[in-house]
C-alpha cells in the first residue's frame, strides 16, 4: 500500500513539475531529504524516483520562461568554485574507482542544489521550500520522539536506512537543524492548532535527538538552543521555558543515557572517540603531503597505513571539516569554510536590514532561524561525515533568494522616498 501511495504521489506530480520547475525542485527536495521510498517494503524502495523527478525538473526548467541564470551572490560563486575544485581533486584521487562512484553521487546533489538556487526566487517559493524541508525531517522527529517516549529512552532512535541520515548520530543532527525551521514556520502560522502542532513537533524532535544517544548531538542542540534564545524577543519567557523543559527531558532519559553523555569528558578511554581522532590525524597528514587531498572516499587501509598514527584503526572522517581536508586538501577546506561564513554573513545582513520593518519581519525571522540551524550543523558536523548532506545547500538557496528579495524591497522603498521628495520639492531647471 505504501509503495502504491508513494508511486501515485510522485508520478502524479509530473504534470505539475512540467508546468513549473519550482514544483520539481520541491518534489526533489522531498525525495532527497525525507527519502519516502525507504518507508515502503516493496518495489518503491529501489525505484529510481529521484532520477525521474530530476530529469522532469531539468526539462521543465529548459522549456520554461523562468530566468536560466544563477543569482548573483558570493555564496553561488564560492559553491561553483568548490564544485570545480572537487572535480580537480577527483582527477588526483588516491582510490579512483571508489572516488568516481562517490563523485557521481555528489555531483548530482550539487547540480540540483544549483538548480534550486536558480528557481527559488519569490517569497512564496521560499516559504514552500521551508515547509518541505521542515516536514520532511519533522516526520522523523515526531516519529522518533514518540518512539523515545514509548521505550522510556532505552532504545536508540535511528534514521531511514541507506540514506545520509540513517545513522543515529546523523538523524540527531538533522533533527537539531530542523527545530529552528519548525520555529520559523510556527512564527509565520496564524492558526492556533497549527502553531501548537509545530510546537509539539519541535519538542518531539528534540526528544528524538536525545534518544539517539549521540554525544555530538548533545553539544549541537545546546549550541542551537543558545542561539535561538539569544535571537528571541522574549528572552525571559524563553529562559523560564527552557529552565522547565530541559531538566524534565534530562530526567526522563535513563541512567545508561547519562553514562554515555558523561563519557564526553573521558574521551581518551572511548574507542569510538579515539578512532575519530586517529582519522583526523590521518586527514591532516594526508593533506600536508598531497596538495589536492586524497579525493572522495579515503577511508581505506592504504591511506591509514601511510598517514594515520594507528594504521589498523580505520574510520571515516566523522567530521565535515576533516572530511573536506582529507578529501580535497587545504584549498577544499578553505572554500568550504568560506561558503559557511558567507552564508552566515548573508543571513546576518538579512536580519540587520529587516529589523524593525513589519513588511520584512518574515525575512528577519527566517534568517535568524537559519543561523541557529547552521550553528547546530557546524557544531554537530564537527563529529560527523556529512560534508555532502544536501539540507545545508538548500538552506543556502533560501538565504540567497531572501537576500535578493530584501534588497529589492529596500531599493523600491528608497525610490519611493526619492520620488516623494521630488514631488514636494520639484527641481526648477534653468533655461
Amino acid at each position: 500500500m505504501r509503495d502504491i501511495l508513494i508511486t501515485l504521489i510522485i508520478f502524479g506530480s509530473l504534470p505539475l513539475i512540467l508546468r513549473n520547475p519550482v514544483n520539481g525542485v520541491l518534489m526533489w527536495v522531498w525525495i532527497s531529504v525525507m527519502n519516502p521510498h525507504t518507508q515502503s517494503w516493496g518495489f518503491a524502495a529501489t525505484f529510481p524516483f529521484a532520477f525521474i523527478v530530476a530529469i522532469a525538473t531539468l526539462f521543465s526548467l529548459a522549456s520554461s520562461r523562468l530566468p536560466k541564470t544563477l543569482p548573483v551572490s558570493p555564496i553561488t560563486y564560492t559553491l561553483i568554485v568548490l564544485i570545480l575544485w572537487m572535480n580537480v581533486t577527483t582527477l588526483f584521487a588516491m582510490f579512483p574507482e571508489t572516488a568516481y562512484a562517490q563523485w557521481s553521487k555528489v555531483m548530482k546533489i550539487m547540480l540540483m542544489s544549483l538548480v534550486t538556487m536558480m528557481v527559488i526566487r519569490t517569497r512564496e517559493d521560499v516559504h514552500r521550500l521551508m515547509w518541505v524541508l521542515a516536514m520532511s525531517l519533522g516526520y522523523y522527529g515526531v516519529k522518533g520522539g514518540l518512539f523515545t517516549i514509548r521505550s522510556g529512552g532505552v532504545d536508540r532512535v535511528w534514521g531511514p536506512e541507506g540514506t545520509f541520515i540513517g545513522d543515529n548520530n546523523e538523524i540527531a543532527l538533522a533533527l537539531i537543524m530542523t527545530i529552528p525551521l519548525l520555529r520559523y514556520l510556527q512564527l509565520r502560522s496564524a492558526g492556533r492548532w497549527l502553531r501548537l502542532g509545530l510546537g509539539a513537533a519541535m519538542l518531539l524532535s528534540a526528544l528524538a535527538a536525545l534518544g539517539s544517544y549521540s554525544r555530538g548531538a548533545l553539544l549541537a542542540i545546546a549550541a542551537m538552543i543558545v542561539v535561538m534564545w539569544s535571537k528571541s524577543r522574549h528572552k525571559l519567557a524563553g529562559a523560564l521555558l527552557l529552565a522547565v523543559l530541559i531538566p524534565l527531558a534530562l530526567l526522563f532519559m535513563p541512567d545508561r543515557w547519562g553514562e554515555r553523555m558523561d563519557s564526553i569528558g573521558s574521551y581518551q578511554a572511548d574507542e569510538s572517540a579515539m578512532g575519530r581522532i586517529n582519522a583526523w590525524y590521518m586527514a591532516w597528514n594526508l593533506a600536508k603531503d598531497r596538495f589536492f587531498g586524497g579525493g572522495f572516499d579515503i577511508a581505506e587501509p592504504r591511506a591509514f597505513f601511510l598517514y594515520a598514527p594507528d594504521p589498523h584503526d580505520i574510520h571515516a572522517a566523522h567530521s565535515i571539516y576533516f572530511q573536506a581536508l582529507g578529501e580535497h586538501g587545504f584549498v577544499g577546506l578553505a572554500l568550504y569554510l568560506l561558503l559557511l561564513g558567507l552564508t552566515w554573513r548573508s543571513a546576518a545582513w538579512i536580519a540587520r536590514h529587516s529589523l524593525g520593518r513589519p513588511e520584512l519581519e518574515w525575512a528577519q525571522q527566517l534568517a535568524t532561524m537559519i543561523q541557529a540551524s547552521f550553528v547546530g550543523f557546524a557544531v554537530g558536523g564537527a563529529f560527523l561525515s556529512l560534508l555532502y548532506f544536501d539540507v545545508p545547500y538548500y538552506l543556502m538557496a533560501v538565504i540567497i533568494a531572501t537576500r535578493v528579495l530584501v534588497a529589492k524591497r529596500q531599493h523600491a522603498a528608497r525610490y519611493a522616498v526619492q520620488g516623494e521628495l521630488e514631488s514636494r520639492h520639484p527641481v526648477v531647471r534653468q533655461p
